[in-house]
């Protein structure tokens, strides 16, 4: 499992291993680590006679560039720092200095033309609000390089607590991170201008916290929480699950959803509304029921809004007392104190314009700011959220909801018609199994975008209907092991 601290508690962890360690100590092992990658980034052999820059700031970041450089520098690099601050480190500069680097003092934009590597060391995790007017026009030049461009421990200009990027920002080909991953290394916008992440161990694991502020699941996370049906399992006991969606201009809705919650693994599907026809002329197995949800049967949890219309009666489906989940337009003028009210877990899965709608905020807002907006809308509802969108997030409800959980599949391919509905089938499926609705909500992420992930290989564009298929093979892949 990755996770990610915020500023203030990595900036803790710092201070109490520093006052173990002798002075500079954890500076050194983190230019240790930034070489070590640019060593790997240049390829066996090049380093000696590369060109490197350095971009460097008036922070640690750039003393960790500085320190890093050095390192190059002793192994045959040409390595020219650039000073955008209005100081540099000066160990780090001595160091450079001494080990045969230059730092240039005229013309910035000469080295970069030239550059074969450039170390982004302009502003740290404690930056705010995108670039400083003098450092734009030589980020530009540094991203309009044919130069591989290395951020060190977090591409300036992004905000490392929240992933919002406020102004201009210098695009990383690869980020060197120290310690911990940061919030905004894992959620877009940032995450998008980090580029392919690297860890560096500096030793603060012991001085982190036992929860972090964000996480993401990997392959044998996401086993161990899926159920698994045993020698005595029969449908009750895999979960069986109530789907109230579609209507007469949206049928095939309740189909993906159905669709979604049978290959996600639920015992029994009981479908509720218009579609019935379409959904068993898809699904024969599925349990159909002309409404209202009440009398439809047993079921362990709900799914309701994919598809209906607008006239989605979703007060009748959290009138239950089984977990529920409420999708599209289920969501439209949803009351939060009917949220609240409820017994049972809620399950909300919003896509940005709909977090929007909710929030009374632009759709621009929820996308600039996801981490605050999941965060708010869990507050606000007293329930599980999944946002969807570029990075799907996780937040549990209340303040026993812990990390919130950043999902690491997925791709650009899933932003078809239907697909959302295929996703509320699955994590609907994983709630009537008996997981808590972060769980499901992470698990039913996770499959899906590694579903679209297979069909979407070496082919581009991918169906729903497509995902839904391969959502098989995803749960294979996850539970096949090492």
């Amino acid at each position: 499992m990755r996770t990610a601290y915020r500023v203030e508690t990595v900036r803790a962890a710092e201070t109490a291993l520093m006052a173990r360690l002798p002075e500079g100590a954890l500076m050194q092992r983190a230019a240790a680590g930034l070489a070590t990658a640019c060593f790997s980034l240049l390829g066996k052999g090049r380093v000696y006679g590369a060109r490197v820059v350095l971009l460097v700031g008036s922070g640690d970041n750039g003393g960790d560039a500085l320190y890093a450089g050095a390192r190059l520098a002793r192994r045959g690099a040409g390595v020219t720092a650039v000073l955008l601050g209005d100081r540099a480190h000066e160990g780090g500069l001595a160091a450079l200095r001494a080990a045969g680097g230059r730092v240039e003092a005229d013309d910035p934009f000469e080295p970069l033309a030239t550059a074969d590597l450039v170390l982004d060391g302009i502003t740290g995790i404690g930056g705010r609000g995108g670039l400083r007017p003098a450092a734009v026009p030589v980020a530009r030049a540094a991203r309009g390089s044919d130069a591989v461009v290395v951020a060190v421990d977090l591409p300036s200009g992004v905000d490392a607590d929240t992933g919002e990027v406020a102004g201009e920002a210098l695009r990383a080909d690869v980020t060197v991170t120290f310690g911990t991953y940061k919030p905004g290394l894992l959620v877009d916008p940032a995450r998008s201008y980090a580029g392919a992440l690297r860890l560096v161990d500096i030793g603060l694991g012991d001085e982190l916290p036992g929860v972090p502020d964000l996480e993401a699941l990997q392959h044998q996370d996401v086993a161990r929480l899926l159920p698994v049906p045993g020698a005595e399992s029969d449908k009750y006991r895999r979960g069986v699950l109530g789907v109230v969606a579609g209507s007469a201009r949206y049928p095939g809705a309740a189909v993906l959803a159905v669709e979604g919650a049978l290959r996600g693994g639920a015992g029994a599907v009981r479908y509720v509304g218009p579609a019935a026809d379409a959904v068993i002329a898809r699904h024969p197995e599925t349990l159909v029921h002309a409404g209202p949800p009440d009398r439809a049967g047993r079921v362990q949890a709900w799914v309701v809004g994919p598809g209906l219309g607008d006239d989605p009666g979703v007060a009748e489906v959290l009138a239950s007392d089984v977990p529920v989940l409420v999708d599209a337009d289920g969501l439209r003028g949803l009351d939060p104190s009917l949220v609240r009210a409820r017994s049972a877990p809620t399950l909300l899965t919003p896509h940005a314009g709909e977090a929007a709608a909710l929030l009374g905020a632009s759709r621009e807002e929820v996308e600039a700011g996801r981490l605050a907006a999941v965060r708010e809308l869990a507050g606000r509802f007293g329930a599980t959220v999944l946002l969807k969108g570029s990075t799907t997030l996780v937040c549990g409800a209340g303040p026993e909801g812990g990390a919130v959980r950043v999902n690491p599949t997925g791709t650009g391919w899933l932003a078809t018609a239907g697909s959302g509905d295929v996703l509320s089938g699955l994590a609907g499926s994983l709630l009537a199994a008996g997981l808590r609705p972060v769980d499901a909500a992470s698990c039913a992420a996770y499959l899906h975008g590694l579903a679209a992930r297979r069909v979407s290989e070496g082919r581009g564009p991918v169906t729903a209907g497509e995902v839904a298929g391969a959502l098989g093979g995803a749960w294979r892949d996850v539970t096949a092991g090492p």
